[in-house]
């Protein structure tokens, strides 16, 4: 089944689903190994970790979508990836859309900020008229519909965090894009669980919703209550890696090499402490079996170093 209906049939579950927001392939490959059902590429944390800059609309469409194709081709899980404002009017969203379909993610949400966008949860954000949003979600779809039907687009408003928005207009947008063909819509940035309820009654279709930043952390039961269909956790690895790696940096300036031997004993204990059984050494030996003559395994004799298991 291809990765888009996938995420077509998380999305009628009728359950909420729990996504985390990945940077790279890598961490991408670990919540996969978790267990969740699907991943998101942040843009924040796609910035942050190719450019050591903030999510401000410095990264650019070909940085944005080359993470995203690595990303959904180290998991078989459907990725959702920011796809920021489109990358400029309605025609450039056409190539948008067509471009991230060829990396292999499921869906994408594209919002109506200007250009330069910059991150939802940080002030300073201005939006485009509904009329030019609508007209790029008009575009996105017929787009897809190109390409691949099933491919999941998701209209973001900033509308109730941009300069002199409220939530009324934010309510509007995004019961107007999802009539311009939008598949689902997030709201970014509700301030309240009331402003969270308002959007959920109020917004007619599937709803998306970043639980990070100004907005408030929900429970499992009262996202289901709400009747939210994706809940993403946009900073989850990128907050998650800064405070493991500042806090190894600190003990390895300290301590020195003890404090390396510690981490490696701990990890080797991890779930996933074996760096190349999960980076997939072992699929390697599989397919050379499979697919090298029998005389290249010979190098594995005598060999020092982590021996994949045979296949």
């Amino acid at each position: 089944m291809k990765a888009t209906t996938r995420l077509r049939e998380l999305i009628r579950s009728g359950k909420p689903v729990l996504v985390p927001g990945c940077y790279n392939a890598m961490t991408a490959k670990i919540f996969e190994a978790v267990g969740f059902p699907a991943v998101y590429m942040s843009g924040y944390g796609t910035s942050l970790a190719l450019l050591g800059m903030p999510d401000a609309g410095l990264a650019t469409m070909s940085e944005m979508h080359l993470n995203a194709r690595y990303i959904a081709n180290a998991v078989g899980v459907p990725v959702v990836a920011d796809a920021d404002n489109g990358y400029g009017n309605a025609i450039n969203v056409i190539r948008t859309v067509r471009e991230y379909v060829q990396t292999g993610v499921a869906g994408i949400h594209i919002e109506d900020q200007v250009m330069p966008k910059r991150c939802g949860h940080v002030a300073g954000k201005q939006v485009v008229s509904l009329e030019e949003a609508a007209g790029k979600y008009r575009a996105a779809d017929a787009a897809r519909r190109e390409v691949d039907p099933d491919f999941v687009i998701i209209a973001r408003t900033d509308a109730r965090g941009a300069s002199g928005g409220t939530l009324d207009d934010a309510i509007r947008r995004a019961n107007a894009y999802l009539d311009a063909g939008a598949d689902m819509a997030f709201v970014e940035g509700p301030t309240s669980v009331a402003e969270v309820e308002r959007v959920c009654r109020e917004v007619k279709g599937p709803i998306f919703y970043n639980q990070t930043g100004v907005s408030p952390r929900l429970s499992r039961d009262e996202m289901e209550r709400l009747g939210i269909a994706i809940t993403i956790f946009a900073g989850a690895a990128h907050r998650a890696t800064m405070q493991a790696v500042y806090d190894f940096g600190v003990a390895l300036r300290d301590e020195g090499p003890a404090a390396e031997a510690r981490f490696i004993e701990r990890f080797g204990k991890h779930p996933i402490g074996n760096v190349h059984q999960f980076a997939g050494f072992d699929r390697i030996r599989a397919w050379e079996e499979a697919f090298l003559p029998p005389d290249e395994l010979a190098k594995y004799e005598g060999s020092v170093g982590h021996q994949p298991e045979r296949a």
